[in-house]
């Protein structure tokens, strides 16, 4: 039995921590990098599974050593990945992320790899997913919906990006989350608070918004409205860290916790994942969740061990599998 569905277009990021983001005609040394998954969805269920969660991949990817990296870190973690299909012949998206520590920000440049979103679905796959999580409400995401909650499970939505899409879908919707990037595309002057509630009257039984440094703030299915803080921790890069408060708040979510405490949740393990490069080295098990919450104290031996893993990611997962993928 899987809890938990997601669907997306994984792509492999190549992570750059720099002083500063470069300029023209600059020279600067790399302080970090690091080959991780990446992907909203994707990135997501890493983060559920790490803290136990039982949950499948939907998507199309290459068939070159980046869609090895990705389908291997899939597996290490537990991930079913009976739906990730490799498409002969295609390649898979590469990102950029260049990441700054005077900032604390990231830019990313992507290219398409040529593997397609995925254009069909297994409606018996879908039907026994407790939670679908999805990056979108088009195309193959809202065929999914449909399926997803005619069978009685629910839908949670990564609104990262401003599409006005999500708002027409709302109804479609079980539980919203979204970044401070679409707040300040929907807010027009009006307070968090106004916001959730107008959202919520539209369909969605929980809307969360997420502000970064700043914490998140939303409603439950109680009505009533809240804020979480962030946790201060040291910051190398907030990449990610969205995608894996998604990921949590679902752990918290199939333990039959009210929304508020599934957003502190979410911000405790984010707030574990920035404090290393990329979106999934950081990314904690549940034993070193209820320390920090405990403590205060990060745990921070296992998150370097998987530091020390993605940097050579491409050469590790070389060695583990024996490397399918056509040259890149």
């Amino acid at each position: 039995m899987i809890d938990v569905v997601g669907i997306d277009a994984p792509c492999m990021d190549f992570l750059v921590n720099l002083e500063e983001l470069p300029y023209t005609n600059c020279s600067m040394p790399i302080l970090q990098s690091s080959w991780q998954g990446g992907g909203k969805a994707a990135t997501a269920l890493v983060a559920l599974a790490r803290l136990g969660g039982s949950c499948g991949i939907v998507a199309d990817i290459g068939s070159d050593l980046y869609g090895d990296v990705i389908e291997w870190d899939f597996k290490r973690h537990g991930i079913d990945t009976s739906q990730l299909r490799r498409m002969e012949g295609a390649g898979t998206s590469l990102s950029l992320v260049l990441s700054d520590r005077k900032t604390h920000g990231r830019s990313v440049i992507w290219q398409g790899g040529g593997a397609p979103l995925v254009n069909d679905l297994d409606v018996q796959y879908l039907q026994q997913a407790k939670y679908l999580h999805v990056p979108g409400v088009s195309g193959v995401f809202a065929e999914a919906m449909k399926i997803v909650r005619e069978a009685g499970g629910k839908v949670v939505i990564d609104a990262d990006r401003y599409d006005p899409a999500i708002l027409d879908g709302l109804a479609m919707i079980d539980v919203f989350i979204a970044s401070e990037f679409f707040f300040d595309r929907v807010a027009q002057g009006r307070d968090v608070e106004t916001c959730c509630r107008e959202i919520q009257k539209k369909g969605p039984q929980i809307v969360i918004f997420t502000f970064g440094a700043k914490g998140c703030a939303g409603i439950g299915m109680d009505g009533v409205f809240f804020s979480e803080p962030a946790f201060d921790v040291p910051v190398v890069d907030t990449t990610g860290a969205g995608d894996v408060f998604h990921g949590a708040f679902i752990y918290g979510l199939l333990q039959g916790w009210d929304a508020r405490r599934c957003a502190e949740w979410g911000n405790a393990v984010s707030a574990i994942k920035i404090t290393r490069l990329g979106g999934r080295a950081g990314i904690p098990d549940l034993q070193t969740v209820n320390k920090f919450l405990s403590s205060g104290v990060i745990d921070g031996d296992a998150l370097d061990e998987r530091a020390c893993w993605y940097a050579k990611a491409l050469e590790n997962t070389l060695k583990e599998t024996g490397g399918k993928g056509d040259a890149v």
